[in-house]
């Protein structure tokens, strides 16, 4: 039976409603890594960040964003190595518009 690590139900739910998510209720292991969701016909894998962006002050943010983008870098590699495009899916407007997107044109292209 397919699950989700860490068991952050607004995350969980939030990967579960990619659209046309192949594997809903469960993370897909790809490359070693866990990735919140896989649209199978496109061979695209999901990341999804739920951070209340909106809310934090801009030097959080920016330790955020720091912290978050190399992460998301490797895991754009270990997808693409494996075939497969990458996407990363935010809750938060805010977080789509920083300085990440910025610091990196491929991230700024997986963004949604």
């Amino acid at each position: 039976m397919p699950y989700h690590l860490g068991g952050n139900r607004l995350h969980d739910t939030c990967a579960d409603r990619i659209p046309n998510n192949s594997f809903p209720g469960g993370d897909v292991f790809v490359n070693g890594k866990n990735f919140d969701a896989l649209h199978l016909a496109t061979r695209t894998l999901w990341e999804v960040k739920t951070d209340n962006f909106d809310t934090y002050t801009p030097d959080l943010r920016d330790i955020v964003i720091r912290s978050q983008g190399p992460k998301l870098l490797v895991e754009r590699g270990l997808a693409i190595a494996c075939g497969f495009d990458f996407r990363i899916g935010v809750l938060s407007s805010t977080h789509t518009k920083t300085n990440w997107s910025a610091r990196s044109r491929n991230l700024r292209d997986s963004l949604l």
